[in-house]
């Protein structure tokens, strides 16, 4: 307690003292940096970047720096008075404040300026303004000598642009390839100049060359020459060549021999056993613990391969063996690491003799088991949009390797519990979920078996079954069992299908109390929805995302998702006389939903530039209940609100249609769920300071009945009617973006309610506090 008084006593001391009185003799404190000033900015998006790039060089963030701003700094430097205060004292209670609570000064002298000007300049040279200048001012404070500021001027004036494109130097095999890859070329004549094109040029060649078997050529062994005096005018003449001394090994090539695969001990012990497998040997020790079958497949896959030329006077031989290929290699060893089962994994290639008079390179894959058990505890707290929260956890155990052949099998046991906190509350724990999980997942396609076909990209299928209790207070409980099969896959790196051709869910409902009965009289289509039955459903997912591609300024991330339930089923019925569109027909007893579903949704992100972006999101969904049932189940029936939708309303509070939820019951929520959902979302998000962002978005959007319901007046979508169901709203919020972690709180204000309020015009809200909600959220919301 004694040492937090001398604490505050010692802070409010501080206060009054300088924050330069103990800075080194010849030192200014460097207070932070004035507005940059640009000059002939360029606007085209090699200039974005380029501009990018010297902002970053450039940037120097001051002690007491506002979230890192290099521009604005907090009042009060408190590290710096503690550092002036007590770095006098070498030991005891000051050494000890010193140690904790003292902010190492910014000196001018560290920041360098002169370094981050020339850096700033080449990095203009890079990006093609060879004209280009950085110069900067040093700003004394005319109060204290010993602080300065900097202000940065950068004049880019006018880009330089590629002429013509050649190559020189090679031998005619090398010529003729690189030839043949010309028309993927990253640079072209009339693009605007700059060295991350070159360097990728450099890369594409060398990648090129070493799927054709030059194992021992590298991007370092090319250079260009550059004239800009050829053609006037700002534009610049290339000339690729080999690098002077290149080895005469790095145009040969080379190809792929023995294949060894060393698996070692789990404490790195050397193998003492082996085998041999079809074309590789397999090394071990102790007990082969990877079935034999599962390496050959990850090793010697269906997909780049070339046979082994020999070029004469007679024209071509071939031979049994494999042309080296850094793209076979590069799929390998992401094959393996795929498959999660190795802690340790490297993959050598070594000639069959020092002096490479042999073109031969044999493979030497030496790799570790990783721990077979994996345990994994979540736990977090929920705030819900409904007045609701609670915290949730979940424990999952994981085996890996089960068969030998990169299975994993784990089991979930996943619970949660929420009480209402508006001002009706008066039960301290009212809903809670429990549910418990088993998953057996195969990176591969285990059935239907394609032959000894192995698919050239990632692939994975998983078993599972699962049962959950839902506990909805005061209204019904909802069990629900069952399982399914998923295949997933990724052909390309932009698109991965996801198919379900089984999933076969049982919902029983449980305990519905009184008022759950009497809002089942009500409204008979809930009662239908929440119902004892089976839900068999088949779907496929489809996943664009392009966001991982190089040179992807503006990604697109585009989702579709198509299921259909119970019309295998009522096929299977019409097979043995029963009319396809009888209702009430029933699987074990039970009756089971019938239903096609369509769900869609397409993001685009503008990014104007690196500290500024427009969002965007379309989404809309269509639910159709025929046959044996016409009222969807309420697990897969569109909901609308949230902090991930329209942020103006919580979740489950509006809708369908123009239905008016009732204001005087806790869980109206209920009632608000339809078969057509439509909703669009804009954001502009800024930066702030540092890694404070900022952002101002308009959501609209509802949920519309496909037929009529008298028990939710206008709830079914009509075109007259629209326009004026649509909900609107607006707003503003903050996020603190770590990379790793976006940490979200969101101000949406309402526009347009969708139903009657009783006001005239088009912002219809009764009162501008009731169109109000509050959102904390974790991610982005699109």
């Amino acid at each position: 307690m004694k040492k937090l008084v001398y604490i505050l006593i010692a802070t409010l001391l501080l206060a009054a003292c300088s924050t330069t009185k103990h800075l080194p003799e010849g030192e200014v404190l460097y207070t932070g940096q004035k507005p940059m000033i640009v000059e002939n900015r360029s606007v085209t998006s090699v200039g974005v970047t380029a501009m990018e790039e010297v902002e970053a060089a450039l940037a120097k963030a001051p002690n007491n720096s506002l979230l890192g701003s290099s521009e604005y700094r907090i009042p009060f430097p408190f590290g710096l008075w503690v550092y002036n205060g007590f770095s006098k004292y070498k030991k005891g209670f000051g050494k000890w404040i010193f140690n904790r609570f003292a902010a190492t000064p910014v000196f001018l002298s560290t920041v360098n300026p002169d370094i981050r000007q020339k850096v700033a300049t080449n990095i203009l040279h890079d990006y093609g303004y060879f004209n280009g200048t950085v110069s900067y001012q040093t700003f004394v404070n005319p109060k204290d000598s010993l602080k300065a500021k900097l202000q940065y001027t950068v004049d880019m004036r006018n880009p330089y642009f590629i002429d013509t494109v050649y190559y020189r130097g090679f031998n005619d095999t090398t010529m003729r390839i690189i030839n043949l890859g010309r028309r993927r070329s990253l640079i072209s004549p009339g693009e605007q100049f700059n060295v991350t094109d070159l360097d990728g040029e450099r890369t594409r060649i060398s990648g090129l060359l070493r799927n054709m078997g030059y194992y021992y050529f590298r991007p370092d062994y090319l250079t260009y020459q550059a004239d800009t005096t050829l053609v006037p005018g700002g534009h610049v003449s290339l000339r690729m060549i080999p690098v002077p001394g290149l080895p005469k090994d790095a145009e040969r090539p080379f190809f792929v021999g023995n294949t060894n695969f060393y698996l070692h001990g789990p404490q790195g012990q050397m193998p003492n056993d082996s085998l041999y497998y079809k074309t590789f040997w397999i090394h071990y020790y102790d007990k082969l613990k990877v079935r034999p079958n599962m390496l050959y497949r990850w090793l010697h896959y269906q997909g780049y391969q070339r046979k082994r030329q020999e070029l004469d006077k007679g024209g071509m031989r071939h031979r049994p063996d494999k042309l080296y290929s850094q793209y076979r290699q590069t799929r390998i060893q992401e094959r393996l690491a795929s498959v999660g089962i190795f802690r340790y994994l490297e993959m050598q290639y070594t000639p069959r003799d020092t002096a490479l008079v042999s073109d031969t390179l044999d493979v030497n894959i030496r790799a570790m088991l990783d721990k077979p058990y994996d345990a994994e505890f979540d736990f977090n707290v929920t705030m819900k949009s409904n007045n609701q929260t609670g915290p949730g956890a979940a424990f999952t155990v994981t085996k890996n390797n089960v068969f030998g052949g990169g299975e994993t099998w784990n089991v979930k046991v996943n619970g949660s519990y929420e009480w209402q906190t508006g001002k009706n509350s008066s039960s301290l724990m009212n809903s809670y979920e429990l549910g418990v999980s088993s998953a057996l997942t195969f990176p591969r396609i285990v059935f239907p078996r394609m032959g000894d076909k192995e698919y050239d990209f990632p692939a994975s299928t998983t078993f599972r079954v699962y049962i959950d209790q839902m506990n909805r207070a005061k209204y019904y409980k909802l069990l629900a069992f069952g399982g399914n099969v998923t295949y997933d896959f990724q052909p390309v790196p932009t698109r991965k299908h996801s198919i379900t051709p089984f999933q076969l869910t049982f919902n029983v409902l449980r305990n519905p109390t009184a008022a759950f009965d009497t809002i089942q009289a009500q409204n008979p289509a809930l009662y239908i929805s929440l119902r004892n039955q089976f839900i068999p459903k088949m779907e496929y997912t489809y996943t664009y995302d392009n966001a991982s591609l190089r040179g992807v300024r503006n990604p697109i991330w585009w989702q579709t998702t198509v299921a259909s339930a119970g019309n295998l089923t009522s096929l299977i019925y019409r097979a043995f006389g029963e009319s396809f569109s009888k209702k009430d027909k029933k699987l074990l007893g039970v009756p089971f939903a019938q239903f096609l579903k369509l769900n869609s949704e397409f993001r685009y992100h503008y990014r104007i530039d690196k500290n500024q972006m427009i969002a965007s999101r379309i989404a809309g969904g269509v639910i159709w209940s025929y046959g044996n049932a016409t009222t969807a189940p309420y697990t897969e029936q569109f909901y609308i609100g949230g902090a991930n939708s329209i942020r103006a309303y919580s979740a489950r509070s509006i809708g369908p249609g123009g239905y008016p939820p009732d204001k005087e019951k806790k869980y109206s929520y209920i009632n608000h769920v339809g078969d057509i959902r439509m909703e669009a979302n804009v954001e502009y998000r800024f930066r702030i300071l540092g890694d404070l962002h900022g952002a101002v978005f308009l959501d609209a959007g509802n949920v519309w009945l496909m037929r009529k319901d008298d028990a939710r007046p206008n709830g079914e979508l009509t075109l007259k009617n629209f326009p004026k169901q649509i909900a609107l709203g607006t707003g503003a919020g903050l996020r603190y973006d770590l990379d790793f972690l976006v940490f979200r709180l969101d101000w949406g204000v309402a526009l347009h309610d969708p139903y009657e309020t009783g006001k005239k015009g088009y912002y219809n809200i009764p009162k501008f506090k009731d169109g109000m909600a509050w959102h904390f959220a974790i991610g982005y919301p699109f």
